[in-house]
């Protein structure tokens, strides 16, 4: 098989740089960590970036997508290294961006730098590795010996190697002594007939807020005054925020009328944001705010960002989160 490594930094590249770790291992020397591979696989490599993964953003979003999309007609399969701090945004992103995938576009990285003795990232890499084989299609993580959906991945402990969590979704794939174990070969469902759909752009004025017991109402002003098309906001259980003391219900009222998409998802990190459930589930909806459902943060806020370059209209973006596309939310009609 002919495979394309794509390198971008974080921790699975770092070496001591005297303040701490620094990405500085180059793609080749990161792929002579693994050499065995190239004994069963044509493996090529190529460093797109070399960057702490806090400091990647839309732009390296759409960079690492157009790459990809590229590369897609020369390789049987493409792993992408990557921090994990933002790994989850990224994969989400690149979900969206490249749709009707019908080949493995994995991300993997590590927790502990590639050249430690202790290093999880030869394991994570032969991983990726074997999604590709196994031929499970589509955007995915691939990390302590799991496949998880780009859409599903939700970074859950800072040191621990069971790094990702693949949230309200089951696995696409685990790796076991005897093998990898394929529970699903698609992020999405394929449509034959049509070409791999890739739409780099991207609404990069979206906020997301994350509201405490006592938020004030100002907060939203400002939104508005920075300039915001769309507000991923994280509310209390299936859907509660205040209005007593201080009424946040009034300014979601503002926002609608200005024309700021509201995106609405749990503070939760299982289960769904269901707004029919209590009394101020319903008053927001009577506010338009967009259900997220059971989506996680990342994958919320980065469809929003996708959608908005669609569309400004609010029933239209309601539309389009009421619409699973790459597995990113469950809507009791679809089993990915």
């Amino acid at each position: 098989m002919n495979i394309l490594l794509l390198t971008t930094g974080g921790t699975i590249a770092s070496q001591e740089g005297g303040g701490g770790l620094i990405p500085a291992i180059s793609s080749q020397s990161l792929l002579s960590h693994v050499a065995d591979l190239n004994h069963k696989h044509n493996i090529h490599h190529e460093e797109i970036l070399n960057m702490d993964s806090s400091n990647i953003q839309p732009e390296e979003w759409q960079l690492i997508a157009g790459r990809i999309y590229e590369a897609l007609p020369s390789y049987d399969g493409i792993i992408v290294t990557h921090g994990t701090d933002t790994m989850a945004y990224t994969a989400a992103a690149v979900s969206f961006m490249l749709q009707n995938l019908n080949k493995s576009i994995v991300f993997t990285g590590s927790q502990v730098p590639i050249d430690n003795p202790l290093t999880d990232a030869k394991t994570n890499l032969y991983t990726a590795v074997a999604a590709i084989e196994n031929g499970i299609l589509g955007v995915t993580v691939a990390f302590n010996r799991k496949i998880i959906n780009g859409t599903r991945a939700v970074k859950i402990s800072t040191l621990g190697f069971n790094a990702f969590e693949s949230v309200n979704s089951a696995c696409m794939g685990e790796v076991f002594a005897d093998g990898m174990r394929v529970y699903r070969t698609s992020t999405s469902c394929l449509d034959n007939d049509r070409p791999v759909q890739f739409t780099p752009a991207l609404c990069k004025d979206v906020f997301l807020l994350k509201l405490l017991p006592g938020t004030k109402p100002e907060v939203f002003d400002m939104i508005v005054q920075l300039g915001y098309k769309g507000v991923v906001m994280e509310v209390f259980g299936a859907g509660g925020l205040h209005y007593a003391h201080r009424n946040l219900l009034d300014k979601l009222e503002m926002l609608h009328k200005k024309g700021v998409a509201v995106a609405v998802c749990s503070q939760c990190t299982y289960e769904r944001c269901d707004l029919s459930i209590y009394d101020i589930g319903q008053r927001l909806l009577e506010r338009k705010v967009i259900p997220c459902h059971d989506m996680t943060t990342e994958a919320a806020a980065v469809k929003l960002m996708w959608a908005l370059t669609k569309t400004r209209d609010l029933d239209k973006l309601q539309e389009m989160f009421d619409t699973n596309f790459v597995g990113e939310v469950y809507l009791g009609t679809c089993s990915f």
